[in-house]
């Protein structure tokens, strides 16, 4: 089975039309990922390609359009490319010495503003002759660098070793799901309704990461329906150190969990492994000034046929309505694209964006913050709606002293 876009390092792959892009990613992962032609502008949407690269592990590469696309069109393409920046975990630069100017340095400064790490690759070496001085001003700033022939097979191994080296110490130390709040030896109940939109006969991807993060640090699971979980605990002669629910079935398995035992859901862990649980809490205590009438939007990270009781087009719409006592104007948004009006709304809700690597979460994060605009996520939404947000967030210190400090 695949490794998920979520545990795979993003590596974002920029630079101008024809430098060489997609021939490098074709390369790197020996496949025709790409479509590569002398013509200017081949590559028009950013083409994705997962990998193992060994040994790093799974990666995820994002072949972007040339940053410098001209016309209606070519703005388009632009602006889908500077969108991957969101989701980039390391950037390569891709140009030629006698290409090298303005344009590269603009990628260099968007990069290290966002503290994404990134290489160069100077490609078509076969062609172009190595420019010492671009060299020297490389090395004296710390920028790492590979020279490369595509045609003739040079340089790629060292790209390869590059890339490596290059990966951020936060992917390769990956924190935990929740097996740190359970500990080894010791066990966690997983409540898991059946959900209708998850695909016949599997588990939906929250549940079946936080099952093999339990494994793989030695802790127990015991994994029940809602109905199950009061049988369940009357079998432990230890008290579990946690159980986590569907955001969905908050109401009855808190009512049929002991108050000594921790609590939480899939959704608040995703909050803190995915994004900053302490902001997203903020986000989830402003609920208290919606009044009616106000806009509210609701973003999934992946695209969905809703099916019945769908939690994001009719279950908090329904909760958010029913808590502030009056009809909310509210919006949705599925995938990739974030609506650039979000001034405009008085609380953006997300989903855990388990689909999703950190930093593109973090991103949506930062525009929350920059357009003014609280931002949470589903569990923490309903948590707070139902009348439990603080036993929910028991598990979590820092974030529970955010929300008792702001009482």
């Amino acid at each position: 089975m695949r490794a998920p876009k979520s545990f795979r390092l993003h590596i974002g792959i920029f630079g101008k039309r024809n430098a060489g892009k997609s021939s490098i990613l074709n390369a790197l992962t020996h496949q025709d990922v790409s479509i590569v032609s002398e013509v200017a502008g081949t590559t028009t949407d950013p083409v994705e390609k997962p990998m193992e690269l060994l040994p790093l592990g799974p990666v995820l590469f994002i072949d972007t359009a040339g940053i410098d696309d001209v016309g209606a069109l070519g703005e388009k393409r632009i602006a889908k490319t500077l969108a991957v920046f969101d989701r980039t975990d390391l950037g390569v630069i891709v140009s030629n010495y006698n290409d090298w100017g303005n344009y590269e340095q603009k990628l260099m400064e968007e990069l290290k503003d966002r503290a994404i790490p990134f290489v160069i690759v100077f490609n078509k070496i076969d062609i172009f002759e190595e420019n010492i001085l671009i060299n020297e001003q490389l090395n004296a700033n710390k920028i790492k660098f590979v020279q490369t022939s595509v045609l003739k097979e040079t340089g790629l191994l060292d790209l390869r070793q590059l890339l490596l080296t290059s990966a951020p110490a936060d992917y390769i130390n990956r924190p935990s799901i929740l097996a740190d709040l359970v500990g080894a030896g010791e066990a966690a109940i997983l409540v898991v309704p059946i959900d209708k939109e998850a695909p016949k006969g599997r588990l939906i991807l929250p549940q079946v990461q936080s099952i093999r993060d339990l494994l793989d640090n030695d802790s127990f699971c015991m994994v029940v329906k809602e109905r199950e979980l009061r049988e369940a605990l009357s079998r432990f002669n230890k008290p579990p150190k946690l159980v986590i629910t569907d955001s969905q079935a908050f109401l009855k398995v808190a009512a049929d969990t002991p108050p000594q035992i921790p609590l939480t859901s899939f959704s608040i862990l995703f909050a803190r492994y995915q994004g900053d649980l302490s902001e997203l809490v903020r986000g989830a205590m402003t609920i208290d000034h919606l009044k009616s009438g106000d806009k509210v939007l609701i973003a999934e990270a992946c695209s969905h046929h809703p099916i019945g009781e769908d939690i994001g087009t009719v279950k908090i719409p329904r909760w958010l309505t029913q808590y502030v006592g009056g009809k909310l104007q509210i919006d949705s948004t599925r995938g990739h694209d974030f609506p650039p009006n979000l001034a405009e709304y008085k609380l953006i809700i997300h989903c855990g964006a388990c689909m999703w690597n950190r930093r593109e979460m973090l991103s949506r994060i930062m525009k929350a913050r920059q357009a003014g605009v609280p931002i949470t996520n589903y569990g923490l939404t309903i948590a707070y709606s139902l009348g439990i947000f603080e036993r929910a967030l028991q598990p979590f210190p820092a974030a529970l002293e955010v929300y008792k400090n702001s009482n």
